[in-house]
């Protein structure tokens, strides 16, 4: 058994891919790049191929098929970079990984923290020796009301976690969670629009919910409420979320994703032009937090990234049953 690891970090991936392809007996390959039409020929010969969040639409799995692929094992949680549909036309297999919540979901609270305390408009003056109280006043989290979207283990996690800072909390999923019914009062959408002074997202990028923060969804909010996205760039529409800043419905936001990150994060880019006008938008705001999708990033998640993909193909192969599998309804 053999995979192509396309897109791995060797700083980081690399010593972790050698120890769980020891471990496991599975052999590999990898490339720094991510996968294109120049480089797919690094695949032949390999059961798998290995890939973080890039475009994995009909063309490029089609190609993978053609090299005798079998396998597309995602390292990350989210799997809708993928041709799902194409893939199983291909009788080809799908697997996504998974980690603990508890880095994501301290992460998002990092980011209400620091929305809320305007830390990052506080650092930037103490840059210029600028110690100066004026237009630095927060507010405090714990008199705060939190709205969690997606009630899932990350989404759990944070109302697990916030319940320690005294925040009332309020949740919205189509599964109410009996663990998460315990932190925080389900209401619906619209109510919790309606009611929280902080919005956290932690849901998948589905068709159904692309774009779930609109124009609409901002004008539902309180006046100044903060948003913070560490899930998936697609659920908030960047130009209603600039319009809903500059207008001031919206006070801060602390963003970990955003819409067509592809091909940006991850890259070195000093000094280049880029092509997202959204981004450059947001990273003009004192008031927005902008992350480079790290959230997930600690030394535990990331062993977890790497050897779910070796177990993926370790089940597949021997016939075994695995969570990790993600199939078509």
């Amino acid at each position: 058994m053999k995979i192509c690891f396309y897109a791995l970090r060797p700083f980081d991936e690399l010593a972790y891919c050698e120890q769980f392809s020891r471990q496991y007996g599975i052999d590999f390959t990898w490339t720094a790049e991510y996968p294109t039409a120049d480089n797919i020929e690094l695949a032949r010969g390999c059961d798998a191929v290995c890939m973080t969040p890039c475009d994995m639409g009909a063309e490029m799995v089609d190609r993978f098929a053609a090299l005798g692929v079998r396998y597309l094992l995602c390292r990350s949680i989210g799997y809708d970079h993928v041709d799902r549909v194409r893939a199983k036309e291909h009788g080809m297999r799908v697997s996504n990984v998974g980690y603990t919540p508890n880095g994501v979901a301290n992460y998002a609270i990092m980011l209400m923290l620091m929305c809320t305390r305007r830390m990052a408009h506080i650092l930037k003056r103490a840059e210029l020796q600028d110690y100066s109280l004026k237009g630095k006043m927060g507010r405090d989290l714990s008199s705060c009301t939190v709205g969690v979207i997606g009630a899932g283990r990350i989404g759990t996690t944070v109302l697990k976690h916030l319940s320690g800072f005294g925040c009332k909390l309020l949740a919205y999923d189509v599964y109410q969670n009996p663990e998460a019914a315990q932190l925080a009062e389900f209401v619906s959408l619209d109510e919790l629009y309606a009611r929280s002074d902080v919005i956290t997202l932690h849901t998948n990028a589905t068709g159904e919910n692309h774009h779930l923060l609109n124009a609409d969804a901002f004008a539902k909010m309180k006046d100044g409420v903060v948003i913070v996205n560490t899930a998936r760039g697609s659920l908030i529409d960047s130009d209603a979320l600039i319009e809903a800043l500059e207008s001031g419905k919206v006070g801060a936001a602390g963003l970990d994703v955003i819409e067509n990150e592809n091909g940006l994060y991850y890259y070195n880019h000093s000094g280049d032009v880029l092509p997202n006008r959204e981004l450059a938008m947001l990273r003009s705001f004192p008031n927005v937090t902008l992350s480079p999708h790290t959230a997930f990033y600690t030394d535990e998640d990331v062993a977890s990234m790497v050897e779910g993909a070796f177990e993926a193909l370790h089940c597949f192969e021997t016939g075994q049953e695995t969570w990790h599998e993600v199939s078509l309804k």
